[in-house]
């Protein structure tokens, strides 16, 4: 009796085994991991729904299959993309209908990016109550793994958000077309092309009109093969341009009044990827920064007389910012991610190591802290990726943007816990994202007040809420340096030669500018908050984002329908706080630093002036205990324009030539530190 009990459970067990063997004997499956010990089932029939498809004559002679049957809807992937199957080589396919007759419906070979890359994953999206078979083969391997099938919910795409109008412009013909930005001061974007010995801008007229300017640069020049950025180094009110190539770098620096540019081309070799202004030390200066892809990371920092001194991450007096030997470095991006008024930097990383985040501490200390803060995946390979406050509460979140493999959506956690993020990309629409892309964005484009994200694929993915991301597709669409490059409050896209203008879509909006006083005189770093009926949204001031292109220094916001902002805050690096109420939506705002700071509030313990009102002299009195020397004054209106520059003269400044109103006097010592405070003139 012993003996036929202990054999009826032997054949149990094994027919529990092998009951994928067969189509028929299909093992019921549902969301979950499962383990193919061997696959020595019946083989799957021809056509076979993978790639690389055997021939009838070749077509693998064993398979392992598996039912699974949907209780609702669902977008589902099947994976064997999995670390623990490292180097091995699988196949799949799903089909619908009966045994005797199936229809081939998905299935991958080798879509997998872990390891050899042979491993295979794909997406697709089920009915309710619909049978689907699926069958692994042993086309290139007999040998077991692990595989998963994950459900998450369809994202319906949404009817499409904003149209676009195409306008081809001949004379954008320079080599690299790879900026928009403001380059006369007038805060409306402009187009910037570079080529061997000339700047090109294209400068925006009215109702999306072009004047042409090209600007003769002597000298030798590296070309930005790799990526560009902008800002004013200098501080004359004109923005200066930072070429990035595989040699090194090129600034080009405005003269006095932007009518000139001389090259400044350090001998230093760089593989330059991503570069970026930023004040690094906070000093009120911009300093120049650079991924380097076969060293660590360099940086130069600005004297406040716009010469750069050459720093490598990691060597004696050099802070640490990104220090791997071996490189890999290819995006850089600045922003505030623990909220707490500095600007910590996020490098994606090529070649297999995982992404950093390294937080500024204060006191030129950075700590990379990308291991505790969770965002240190592997493998992933990524060139750049898409950072945005994407669920509007108040703290930035990352996308790591894949170049090849699957892309991973973390969310800050800033609001729950201290420096932490959580990985959220299962559901999110990211996790079913399969196209990749080496540049991605992430801007508002509907004007909706969500931030959406351009990448590849020819889409857009739109920022539904909640956290979860649908498609949108556009024909020829791919990322270009983004602004609103006809005015009108939409966020614009130069591909090339080609302008792709949104066509407004009823939302409302708000554009800003920004004029730094103490801060560096573009503002870049400020964190920017709106409040309204949608709650709170933020942007950073940024130059260089993304892998290449240099967009917009004009922060923007999208409202939806709402009509009201209730409340702007710009915290600008120096620590200055401005604060506006009821402000109108659908203008371009600009804010000048310390504008709104009550008349002396902004009290500097090394001066005073007086009188406050005054009429014909300002005169500034020099706290003893702390002396510094004056030598030059610029005064400011407070929509960010200069008014006035004088010497200062025996610590008077005369303001005789100035319109009755409110003003910002700057004062730069003989050190070249900068002191404000906002006077009235009667």
């Amino acid at each position: 009796m012993k003996k036929i009990t202990l054999l009826f459970v032997l054949l149990f067990l094994t027919q529990i085994t092998k009951a994928q063997d067969t189509c028929a004997s299909a093992q019921p499956i549902t969301a979950g991991t499962y383990v193919v010990t061997v696959i020595d089932g019946t083989q799957v029939p021809n056509p076979v729904c993978a790639a690389n498809g055997a021939t009838p004559a070749t077509r693998p002679p064993a398979g392992e299959w598996y039912s699974y049957t949907p209780t609702q809807n669902y977008t589902v992937t099947v994976t064997s993309d999995l670390q623990i199957n490292n180097g091995k080589d699988t196949r799949f396919h799903v089909y619908t209908g009966g045994c005797g007759a199936l229809t081939c419906y998905s299935g991958d070979d080798d879509g997998g990016a872990i390891g050899t890359g042979y491993l295979s994953v794909a997406s697709f999206d089920v009915t309710a109550g619909t049978n689907y078979i699926i069958a692994w083969d042993n086309r290139w391997s007999s040998t077991g793994f692990t595989f998963q099938l994950i459900e998450a919910p369809i994202v319906v795409p949404p009817p499409t958000p904003i149209s676009y109008t195409l306008q081809t412009i001949n004379t954008i013909n320079s080599t690299f077309n790879l900026c928009v930005v403001d380059m006369n001061g007038d805060k409306k974007d402009d187009i910037v092309g570079v080529s061997a010995n000339n700047l090109r801008v294209h400068n925006q007229g009215t109702a999306g009109t072009f004047s042409v300017t090209d600007f003769p640069i002597s000298g030798t020049s590296d070309m930005p093969n790799w990526s560009l950025a902008a800002g004013d180094y200098n501080k004359d009110g004109f923005n200066d341009i930072l070429l990035g190539s595989g040699s090194g770098l090129t600034f080009w620096r405005s003269n006095s009044t932007g009518t000139a540019y001389t090259n400044v081309n350090p001998s230093d070799y760089i593989f330059c990827q991503r570069t970026n202004f930023i004040d690094i030390n906070n000093d009120g200066n911009l300093d120049a920064f650079s991924c380097h892809d076969v060293a660590p990371n360099v940086y130069y920092l600005n004297d406040g007389l716009g010469n750069m001194t050459y720093y490598q991450s990691g060597t004696p007096g050099a802070y640490n910012l990104g220090v791997t030997a071996s490189g890999g470095n290819y995006a850089s991006l600045w922003t505030d991610f623990d909220n707490d008024g500095d600007r910590d930097m996020f490098i994606s990383k090529c070649s297999g190591p995982p992404c950093e985040l390294h937080r500024n501490d204060g006191n030129g200390v950075f700590t990379d802290i990308s291991a505790a803060a969770g965002i240190n995946v592997t493998p992933i390979q990524t060139w750049s990726s898409a950072i945005a406050d994407f669920d509007n509460d108040g703290d930035m979140d990352i996308i790591i943007t894949a170049s090849a493999g699957t892309h991973k959506f973390f969310r800050n956690n800033l609001d729950t816990a201290t420096v932490a993020f959580t990985n959220i990309t299962a559901g999110s629409g990211w996790d079913t994202n399969t196209s990749t892309n080496i540049d991605n964005i992430a801007y508002d484009f509907d004007n909706d007040g969500r931030v959406d994200v351009l990448g590849g694929g020819n889409k857009i993915m739109f920022n539904q809420g909640n956290n979860v991301f649908a498609p949108v597709s556009y024909s020829g669409i791919s990322v270009g340096a983004v602004g609103d490059l006809n005015n009108d409050g939409f966020l614009d896209i130069l591909n090339g030669n080609t302008i792709r203008y949104a066509v407004p879509n009823g939302n409302n909006w708000i554009k800003m500018t920004f004029q730094g006083i103490q801060s560096n005189s573009n503002g870049i770093g400020a964190r920017v908050e709106i409040y309204g009926p949608w709650g709170k949204q933020i942007r950073d001031v940024r130059s260089g984002e993304g892998f290449k292109y240099m967009s917009s220094l004009n922060v923007h916001f999208g409202l939806g329908t709402a009509t009201t902002i209730t409340q702007v805050i710009v915290r600008w690096p120096s620590g200055v706080v401005d604060t506006f109420n009821n402000v109108t939506p659908n203008q371009t705002f600009s804010v000048v630093e310390g504008s709104t700071l009550g008349i002396n509030s902004f009290e500097s313990s090394v001066f005073t002036m007086y009188p406050n009102p005054v009429k014909n002299n300002i005169t500034i009195a020099i706290n003893t205990a702390n002396p510094v020397e004056f030598t030059t004054a610029e005064i400011y209106d407070l929509t960010g324009r200069r008014v006035q520059v004088t010497t200062v003269i025996n610590q008077n400044v005369g303001v005789d030539a100035l319109a009755t109103g409110t003003y910002i006097l700057k004062l730069t010592d003989t050190n070249n530190k900068n002191y404000s405070q906002k006077f009235i003139k009667e």
